[in-house]
């Protein structure tokens, strides 16, 4: 996730304080990748730096007010233009999990494999019950549409992760069978 890119569109609009871009990304985001407010700041001053972002006021309340600079048009407008890369798998942690359970003393990959379906599957209930309550409201703002939109993703995402379980569970159930010393011959087989 780029919060340094979304800190750049959010000021796109016009000038903002660190506190009401936390807000701002966070509704525009549908709450689902919060910030922590010293993230907000410590990307300010690199954008500052950087020259993509300069301090432009202090509003009634004495909140320093961030303004979008010419550099950080520029960057925002090719952030716009190019492709997220995704140069090289990133670290999965439940592929981890499953790959180090693999051969594991103790350890039953099929129940590992059973924990996370369960956790994933009220995880897609979740934000499917959050995206139908969404499409009931009838998205009628940017901020409606986009918390939207990262629902569906997320909707998405769980039905993936389930169904690459599914496969997992298959291949296991094949490899534990093949890997099976071979019974007695039965009489008259």
């Amino acid at each position: 996730m780029s919060i340094r890119h979304g800190l750049l569109a959010l000021l796109a609009a016009g000038p903002r304080y660190g506190s009401r871009l936390r807000t701002d990304f966070e509704a525009r985001t549908g709450g689902t990748w919060p910030l922590n407010i010293g993230q907000v700041y410590t990307t300010l001053g690199r954008l500052e730096r950087d020259g993509m972002v300069a301090q432009d006021d202090v509003d009634a309340a004495g909140h320093t007010l961030y303004a979008l600079t010419e550099a950080g048009r520029a960057e925002l407008r090719a952030w716009y233009d190019r492709p997220v890369e995704r140069a090289g798998p990133p670290r999965d942690e439940l592929a981890i999990k499953l790959v180090m359970a693999l051969g594991a003393d103790g350890v039953d990959v099929r129940e590992v494999v059973d924990a996370q379906r369960r956790h994933v599957a009220r995880a897609l209930h979740h934000h499917v019950r959050q995206r139908a309550e969404a499409l009931a409201r009838a998205p009628e703002h940017p901020e409606e549409m986009a918390r939207l939109l990262v629902l569906e993703k997320l909707v998405f995402q769980d039905e993936a992760e389930v169904r690459w379980l599914d496969h997992c569970e298959a291949r296991l159930l094949r490899f534990t069978r093949e890997e099976e010393p071979p019974g007695p011959e039965q009489p008259g087989a």
